[in-house]
This record gives structure tokens, sequence and C-alpha cells, in this order.
């Protein structure tokens, strides 16, 4: 008589991200009695068909809490303990992005030296060091996948964490020189920036949510590899450089930061400079990625359900700090984010200082703008509509890098290379408002705005006229000429 088969369905709670339904499959698989496991990351539900007779569901079910994917005790997955900390922590965070860009505390990240090519690769490595958190929490599944049980011990037990992330690196340079070789042939507009900004910033934020286990319905909304990719990935580690291949199959993994380093790479129009891009930020997120893959089973699951906690909510700001780069690439200003002291004035008097290489005709009304480029960002002015405007922006040498050798001001079709000594930008603001403008990669924002000129003379008028007349400035008192003041002379 043939044995009886059954399929059940168990909703689980822990499942981060799809690497999880990869992890699940192969653990339960190796039960005795299982004949097929399906997991699902989108619906958090793992279908399985096995012989009861052979297999119980009770053990199932201690197999699935061993491998940290302890069945729900509900229908519907719900937020994992863990979920209201750690949309604290996000909200913290952003709030602290918010007041840091306000007052410029992270101005430091922009003042990188620039490379030959232009191209700020301190930063492009220190983007690396902090995106590693991200990759901790997307592929340290995958990482440790390929460390965890390793019998070996001294220097060979670190080979496979070396191969894993040597396959990383390898694979995202090749990725960097491709895409900087398209990059040479196409050339994407600042409005087609600010769309894929955009986009990779909102899946950053759904992906950090995801992370939190938040909102679960948001899951469907997660790009994620396929199938068979996955499970191929899951598959590799008994080979001895096993390691290495996983590595170079992680880096074709759909990832926000990594999207948006394509970008950047995409942007530099050379496959050279891509592929720097992409080396640069590949050699940041290792150190991360191969402490976690040294550490392997010594991570306790206590300590990386934190960890992944932590990088949720990293994710999810950095989500929300690449919205703000891609709306300053649209043009939309962020007055909560953008500083607004030392504003430069429009004058219609023509300056003497260096700057002015363009003299207004005769009756010609001009208004002048001068200010100095920082190396942490740039200055807001302000001038007035209708009337013509001179900007010169001063730049020393030392003060240009990376971020701010280009200037897009989107509202008047500007796109300005900045180069050592006077730069001058020449448009006619038609209406007032505030408009921003950004450097080439939305990273550094400012604003223009522009005021009603004749209003807002007419008013000043009227309220000087309705002030009474300042005071006779009187000489100076001399305490010795007043009699009964003894005591001071």
């Amino acid at each position: 008589m043939a044995a009886k088969r059954l399929t059940r369905a168990w909703t689980v709670e822990g499942m981060t991200c799809v690497n999880c339904e990869a992890r699940i499959e192969k653990r339960l698989s190796a039960l005795n009695g299982v004949e097929s496991v399906r997991a699902s990351y989108r619906t958090g539900r793992v279908e399985i068909a096995f012989d009861p007779g052979r297999v119980s569901p009770e053990d199932i079910e201690r197999a699935l809490a061993k491998a940290g994917y302890p069945v729900a005790a509900d229908a519907k997955p719900k937020s994992s303990s863990g979920a209201a900390r750690g949309l604290l922590i996000a909200a913290g965070l952003l709030v602290f992005f918010l007041v840091g860009s306000r007052f410029g505390l992270f101005a430091f990240f922009n003042a990188f030296p620039e490379a030959k090519e232009g191209m700020g690769i301190g930063m492009l490595f220190v983007i690396g060091l902090l995106t590693s958190v991200h990759c901790v929490a997307m592929c340290g599944g995958i990482n440790l996948s390929q460390t965890v049980g390793n019998s070996s011990s001294g220097a060979r037990a670190l080979r496979p964490s070396i191969l894993y992330n040597l396959g990383r690196v390898i694979s995202y340079t090749v990725v960097g020189f491709l895409v900087g070789a398209l990059g040479s042939v196409v050339k994407l507009s600042a409005g087609v920036q600010a769309a894929v900004q955009l986009i990779a910033g909102a899946f950053m934020v759904i992906m950090g949510l995801n992370l939190m286990n938040a909102f679960p319905w948001l899951r469907r909304l997660t790009p994620s590899m396929p199938k068979f990719l996955s499970r191929k990935i899951a598959g590799k580690r008994e080979k001895s450089n096993s390691a290495l291949y996983v590595g170079l199959l992680n880096g074709l993994m759909p990832c926000g930061p990594l999207q948006a380093m394509q970008l950047y790479a995409l942007s530099t129009g050379s496959p050279v400079k891509g592929a720097l891009a992409m080396l640069m930020f590949s050699l940041g997120t290792v150190p991360l990625m191969f402490v976690l893959g040294a550490l392997g089973s010594a991570l306790s699951r206590r300590s990386a359900g934190r960890m992944i906690a932590v990088g949720a909510a990293l994710v999810a700001v950095m989500g929300v700090a690449m919205l703000g780069n891609g709306l300053g690439l649209a043009g939309v200003s962020i007055p909560i984010a953008a500083p607004r002291d030392n504003v430069a004035y429009a004058s219609t008097l023509e300056p003497t200082a260096p700057g002015a290489t363009k003299s207004p005709s005769e009756g010609e009304n001009v208004q002048y703008v001068t200010t100095e480029l920082s190396p942490y960002g740039y200055s807001p002015i302000s001038v007035q509509a209708g009337v013509p405007v001179q900007w010169t922006i001063h730049a020393e040498p030392g003060a240009l890098n990376g971020c701010n050798n280009r200037i897009l001001i989107r509202e008047y079709g500007i796109e300005k290379p900045l180069s050592a000594g006077d730069n001058l930008i020449e448009f006619t603001p038609e209406k007032a408002g505030t408009f921003a403008y950004t450097c080439w990669m939305g990273m550094i924002r400012s604003s223009i705005t522009v005021v009603d000129g004749p209003e807002d003379a007419a008013a000043d008028a009227a309220l000087s006229a309705s002030r009474p007349p300042a005071a006779e400035t009187l000489p100076p008192l001399d305490v010795n000429q007043i009699p009964g003041c003894s005591c001071c002379q």
C-alpha cells in the first residue's frame, strides 16, 4: 500500500529577503520524509509535501525554528517584535539626516579630493563602507552559507570569505566596465538621472521597511532574484572554489545602492572610469562582509537580528536621501533640508572684484551676484524677477572636488562645469519662487530665490516713508564734564 502523502502550508516569521526562500527549501529538503518544499518571501508562507509516516509536522516546525524561521501563531505574517524599534531607529536617523543636511553636518562627505578623471575616489570607497551594512542585511545569509561550518583552521579558515569577496569585487568591476562603455554612447539627461534616482530611492525605502518586517504587503513590490538563480547560489557549497562562483553571481543581485552606483558608472561615459568607480565601491563593502564571513558561526542569532535591524533602518534612510537627490536633480527644492545662511543677494552695481567678465551696455539693467565655491556646498542666492543675472562663482583650486565640479540648474536648463578661477553663469528669471540647483549627482543642493522686484521696491519705499526720521547722532558723552560725578574722576 502506498504511503499517504500530505501537503501543508505554514506561515513563518523571520523571512527578511528572497534568499531566505532558498535557505528554507535547502534546510527542509534535507529532512527524511520531506518530498518537496516551496517557500515564498512575498507571502511569508512555506508549502511542504511530506510523508507523515517518516516525518511529523512537529519535526518540520522544529526544523523551521532551528533555521531561524519559527511558525507564526496566526495565519498572517505579523511584524516582528523589533519592527517598532526598527521604525523608531529609522525615524531617528531620518530626523538626523534632515537636521544634518540643514546645518551642513554631512558636508565633509562632499570634500573628498578629485581624482584625475574627475571622480571622488575616497567618497566612492566611503559610500561602499556605509552601504556594506545593507550588504550584510541583504547578502549576509549568502555570505554565511559559504563560511558557517567550515572545519578548517588558521589561515585556511579565511579562504571561503576571501574567495566570496574576491568574486564580488570582480563582478562589480566588470559590470562597471560594461556600464561605463554603454555610457560612452548613451548620454543620460538630468531628467532621466532624476527618475532613476527616485525609483532606486523608493525601492531602497521599501527594502528597509521589508527588512524590518514592518509592512508585509510591501514584499510584493520588492525586486527579487530569479528563482533558478537563487537556488543555484544556495546549492553551490560543496566545491572548494564555490565561494568564488557565488560571489561572482552575487554581483548580479538587484540592489538599490548597487543600481545607484551602476548609474554613476554609466554617467562617467568611460569604461575605465566606470570600472574604477565600481572597484572602489566594491572595495568599500569588503571589510564588513569579510569580518562577517570570518566570524561565521560565532555570530549568534540575536546579534544577527540586531545587525539586520540597524542595517534595515540605514537602508531606509539612505533611500530617503536618494529620493532627496532625485528631487534635487528634478529641480524640486526641499526647504527643510536646505541651509539658508550666507545668502548672496544680487546688486545692480557692477562688481570690481574678479568675476564680472561681461559689462552691461549703457542703460541695460543687469544684476550681479558673486559667490565663493566651498568644498562643502553651494551658497543660496536671491535675485529679482525679470532682470538678467550675471552670477560669478569664484573657485579656488582646492575648493573643487568630484561632487561640486558641475552645477545643474534645472529651471533654466543650465549645466555648468566649474574650473579654478571665475565661472560666469547667465540667465534671466521670469517668475518669482524658490528653485533648486544641485551638483551633477544631486548630493549637494542649494536654492535660487527669485523675488518680484518692482512690488518689493514699492513696498520698501512705503515702509521707509512710514518710519520716523532717524535720530540725530549725538557726540560721545564725557563723564568728566558731568557735575557730581567725582567718583569717576
